[in-house]
């Protein structure tokens, strides 16, 4: 799933209109992922279960050694032209929502089914509808 991201986001910064498309196309048909190749997706990126459910929006930016269970939505919001940006060594629980114009600092920590609508500090967890910051035990 990932090989075919990369060479699809590839072929995307090098100008080639068809062939990108097709990749997403065949990602989105056998991994059931919505992972579009004008997403900036960092080393080491990992995808539960060949990335299930997962949708990233066009413009989202992820950072290294990001882990990301299934069916995580990392998108935008009505109204906003900015979108998530994720920074190295995060964990993204299943279910989380990461949306709008928001940043989840390095090494932070979203729990499952969190709804994410503000900035997450560098090393925070946070969990909940919408998501709130909680300590670390």
């Amino acid at each position: 799933m990932i090989k075919i991201f990369r060479l699809a986001a590839w072929l995307h910064r090098c100008g080639i209109p068809v062939v990108p498309r097709l990749l997403y196309g065949l990602n989105r048909i056998l991994f059931a992922v919505v992972l579009p190749p004008g997403a900036t997706v960092g080393a080491r990126v990992r995808f539960a279960y060949s990335g299930l459910g997962v949708v990233v929006h066009a413009r989202a930016k992820i950072g290294n050694d990001v882990k990301i269970a299934q069916n995580v939505t990392i998108g935008g919001r009505a109204g906003r032209y900015e979108v998530p940006v994720i920074e190295d060594d995060v964990e993204i629980g299943v279910g989380a929502c990461v949306l709008g114009p928001v940043v989840i600092g390095r090494a932070a920590r979203i729990g499952a089914n969190a709804v994410v609508l503000h900035d997450v500090p560098p090393g925070a967890i946070a969990v909940g509808v919408p998501a709130t910051l909680k300590e670390k035990p």
